[in-house]
């Protein structure tokens, strides 16, 4: 944490995350509330997002729901609207996208926003990710930043960039200083007596980043921050935007959080914070994020409000996020593989055998001590299902294992009972009810 900021009142709690639609939670927050917006929507890109961990059998489909730039931007508009709505006269809003529909997001935003309120095309290039033979390797995003008044925040000496050296990329010859510090002379205007002025621009005091950003490179799998989160931003990148754009203790609004990079950088740097995302798994792995990165407490530091508590609304959710949620409840893993994940929702890890000082989900797949975790979104789990996991069990040489589901019929339980006095190997059944009522303790132990 950086240093303390002045105590103040806010139209809305921050240190929030809401689960759900945005279109749903946005008209709950009252008008110009928020000092900085910053949103990276899924993209108008004709192809299927996972909403995490590489899911392939169950994936947030935008490809569906915006099959075309107009119903992309049918969906955009009233949320965009909302989002105007909440930020304060003197805020900030940026709008993150690519060239699939960028051109058309402009134009949505002059119209919510104004073309007065347009105050910069920012190009974020980077130099990874796949080549193309066909066509010019496609390699930046576009950030739309907008303010809703001239009046807005930017401090640029915060966020100024190194100056490259030499005479040539400095723009003109250098001098050096009694001090040993390069600079170049800059002309300026004349003043009364017809003189023209200079001051000296010092190489080491850099500059305030130009509309093109090439310093902050795209997540790579080596990274220490990257989750597997597929659109995941780097928190340089979501740093400089909020460094720039408010001030501590401003309160910053995330309505498509994904993963937490916005309420991570925000957090850093002493700002408060709302993130808003339908998807209860990336808001329980967003929390797990803010308490492992930022030592956050959840209860007393932040909240996840709305996550799914009802059965009804479980039974609703589409399947992976059943799965998802099941296994993150058992404080399990989720596996990442959906097809072909040869029985095994998730994997759970006995406080016991965890090594202090954690580990990543990557780094704990290695490890032997686990138990297998099944998860079915059916009402009554049969003796097949239960057949199915025994033989998970068998392969896999576990002692004890986890069965999810809303019930079981008398059958499984007989199975289960059974299986356990033949092979001295434990299925542990959880209905979502003991799941919900939190009964979990024994069971889990």
């Amino acid at each position: 944490m950086g240093k303390k900021v002045a105590i103040r009142e806010y139209a809305t709690p921050p240190q929030v995350i809401y689960c759900g639609d945005n279109l749903d939670q946005l008209p709950k927050l009252p008008d110009g509330c928020i000092n900085l917006i910053y949103i990276d929507p899924p993209f108008n890109s004709n192809r299927n997002y996972e909403v995490f961990w590489g899911e392939t059998k169950e994936k947030r489909a935008f490809e569906d729901r915006h099959e075309s730039t107009k119903s992309y931007i049918d969906f955009m508009r009233p949320r965009c609207v909302e989002l105007a709505r909440i930020l304060k006269k003197t805020g900030s809003f940026y709008y993150h996208c690519d060239w699939h529909a960028s051109h058309y997001v402009k134009v949505m935003l002059d119209q919510i926003f104004g073309e007065n309120g347009f105050q910069n095309e920012i190009v974020w290039c980077y130099s990874h990710g796949g080549k193309s033979g066909h066509r010019f390797g496609r390699k930046h995003d576009i950030i739309f930043f907008y303010s809703k008044s001239a009046t807005y925040t930017f401090n640029g000496d915060a966020v100024r960039v190194p100056m490259k050296s030499g005479d040539t990329s400095f723009g003109g010859r250098l001098e050096t200083d009694d001090d040993g510090r390069k600079y170049r002379l800059v002309y300026g205007t004349k003043n009364s007596k017809g003189d023209t002025r200079y001051y000296k621009y010092y190489l080491d005091k850099g500059k305030i980043p130009e509309d093109w950003w090439t310093d902050i490179n795209s997540l790579q799998a080596s990274d220490q921050e990257r989750l597997g989160y597929p659109t995941q931003k780097p928190v340089a990148l979501l740093e400089r935007i909020i460094a720039a754009s408010s001030n501590p203790g401003d309160l910053v609004l995330d309505a498509f959080c994904g993963c937490g990079t916005a309420l991570v950088a925000a957090e850093k740097l002493d700002r408060k914070w709302i993130g808003i995302d339908v998807s209860p798994t990336a808001c329980r792995v967003m929390a797990q994020r803010l308490k492992d990165v930022c030592k956050l407490r959840e209860g007393k530091d932040f909240v996840v409000r709305d996550l799914p508590r009802s059965e009804k609304q479980l039974r609703d959710m589409p399947p992976f996020e059943f799965e998802n949620w099941a296994v993150i409840a058992l404080h399990g893993i989720p596996n990442k593989v959906k097809v072909g994940d040869m029985g095994i929702d998730g994997r759970s890890y006995p406080v016991s055998a965890v090594p202090k000082g954690g580990k990543k989900a990557e780094e704990m797949a290695f490890m032997d001590v686990w138990y297998p975790i099944q998860v079915k979104q059916k009402d009554k789990a049969g003796r097949p299902d239960i057949d199915s996991f025994e033989a998970v069990m068998t392969r896999e040489d576990r002692t004890k294992g986890f069965f999810v589901s809303f019930d079981f019929t008398s059958d499984a339980l007989t199975e289960i009972n059974s299986f356990f006095r033949k092979s001295g190997k434990a299925i542990i059944p959880l209905t979502v009810r003991e799941i919900l009522d939190e009964e979990l303790a024994m069971k889990l132990a």
